[in-house]
């Protein structure tokens, strides 16, 4: 039950974003209309094997690690990685993978915003909350290959597999790096996993369980995650890479599978403001629900209303922006922008999909986003939708069913919502969207601490 008057502050962001140095590098980035997609080295190896070729991918040299490949085991297996730079210790590095190394890293960066000593981060009211949407796959496929088809030796791997590969294994490797003594857990709801970590974090604050948590959500760089959303027929293809995310234009065809990890550092208010904490946010609420139709993959225009009315009866604060899922896919585009539209009427807010410049970053995807969410409401700019050069001047398919409740205009109606480059806004509140395979949807509102 959440305790009356108890709010939930953010203090602290990092992680990691492809092309980037950095969060400062990222958010120049965005706010300059770029696109982080590329032409992927290591699909593009496959030939026609591979249907799609681009990725918002991050390389271990761009983030200032090597891997250390195992000299028993064939296929390059990481046995471990060194850190360039010297900001994780080889303990730590030993029972990680690239995602959890990516985690510890803007976990550090979060904290040093939030300006947490160190009593502060070991306290029992210090909780990790971080979840992904793979599961290690990259570590998982090389050692069982090297054990199933080569017949090597169980030991080849090394005494790491279990805990480079455990489902919570970025929020264990986190918690061992800054010694917390509160909770330690990961929520995994698919490509809502970044915000479902983000929203449970903010209700065990909110109901007084913790006072500060590190939450977030990550998804490394892996070419056999990359081949199974691939081999769905879900990718976007034929577009040059700047060009190949491309949120409800009409020529969409499929989402851009990308890798990043985004950390945050949530405080109970009263708290960050007694120390004189910069505060960046403060959530107002955070709901999620199923779509309940028993469809593991279709999008569902009344879970996405059921959930607008979640978090609007629950906030009451309609949004300036609203940050929405936005992958480029045909059906998923369609549906969640009538659905705004629908809840929120034609005018008064505008409509921003990060995924365009960067990608769907899977498990990360919801974290990554919110920071984009904390970053417009610290620049007070609204980050485009690249490439949504022409929305459907028709109806939808299933806006021609007798079924059908919603709006009864195509979507080239609602072209003014929905910015191609960035620009400049009064923004008080932003709505950040996220759904995931299984009908699962999650939604967080941030404002502005006024």
């Amino acid at each position: 039950m959440q305790i009356p008057g108890r709010k939930v502050a953010v203090v602290g962001m990092g992680g990691a974003f492809p092309t980037c140095t950095g969060l400062p590098d990222f958010s120049k980035k965005l706010f300059a209309n770029q696109s982080l997609i590329r032409e992927w080295d290591k699909a593009l190896a496959y030939g026609k094997n591979i249907r799609s070729s681009v990725s918002g991918f991050i390389t271990e040299e761009e983030m200032g690690l090597e891997a250390i490949y195992s000299p028993l085991a064939e296929n390059n297996y990481p046995e471990t990685y060194i850190d360039k730079l010297n900001r994780i210790p080889d303990g730590n590095l030993a029972t990680a993978d690239i995602g959890c190394i990516w985690a510890m890293l803007g976990t550090q960066e979060a904290i040093k915003m939030a300006g947490w000593d160190s009593k502060e981060v070991q306290s029992e009211q210090t909780g990790v909350v971080i979840g992904s949407g793979g599961a290690g796959n990259v570590i998982l496929r090389i050692a069982w290959h090297n054990f199933y088809e080569l017949g090597k030796k169980t030991r080849l791997a090394g005494s790491h597999t279990v805990d480079r590969t455990m489902v919570y294994r970025e929020a264990a490797n986190v918690s061992c790096l800054i010694k917390n003594r509160g909770v330690c857990e990961a929520i995994g709801s698919a490509c809502a996993t970044g915000l479902g970590n983000i929203g449970y974090a903010y209700r065990l604050i909110k109901f007084g369980l913790q006072d500060r948590i590190i939450a977030g959500g990550v998804e490394g760089t892996s070419l056999e995650t990359f081949i199974g959303f691939d081999g769905m027929q879900v990718l976007s293809r034929g577009f040059s890479p700047e060009e190949s995310s491309r949120p409800f234009d009409v020529n969409r065809n499929g989402f851009v599978c990308s890798f990043g990890s985004g950390i945050v550092a949530l405080e109970e208010y009263e708290l960050a403001k007694a120390r004189g904490a910069n505060i960046i946010a403060v959530i107002d609420e955070y709901f999620n629900n199923s779509d309940g139709d028993g469809d593991m993959f279709y999008p569902s225009f009344a879970g996405q209303k059921r959930l607008w009315k979640g978090i609007l009866d629950s906030s009451g604060k309609k949004p300036d922006v609203v940050k929405v899922h936005g992958t480029s896919t045909p059906a998923g585009d369609s549906i969640e922008l009538l659905s705004v539209v629908d809840v929120l009427g034609e005018s008064g807010y505008h409509i921003t999909a990060p995924k365009s410049q960067f990608g769907h970053m899977l498990g990360a995807a919801g974290s990554v986003e919110f920071i984009t969410a904390l970053l417009m409401l610290q620049e007070q700019k609204v980050l485009p939708c690249l490439n949504s050069e022409k929305l459907n001047p028709e109806l939808e398919p299933f806006q021609k069913a007798d079924n059908w409740t919603g709006p009864e205009k195509p979507l080239e109606a609602y072209r003014d919502l929905i910015p191609k480059e960035s620009f400049a806004k009064e923004i008080n509140t932003v709505t950040c969207l996220n759904y995931g395979f299984g009908g699962t949807n999650s939604a967080i509102s941030v404002s502005r601490d006024i």
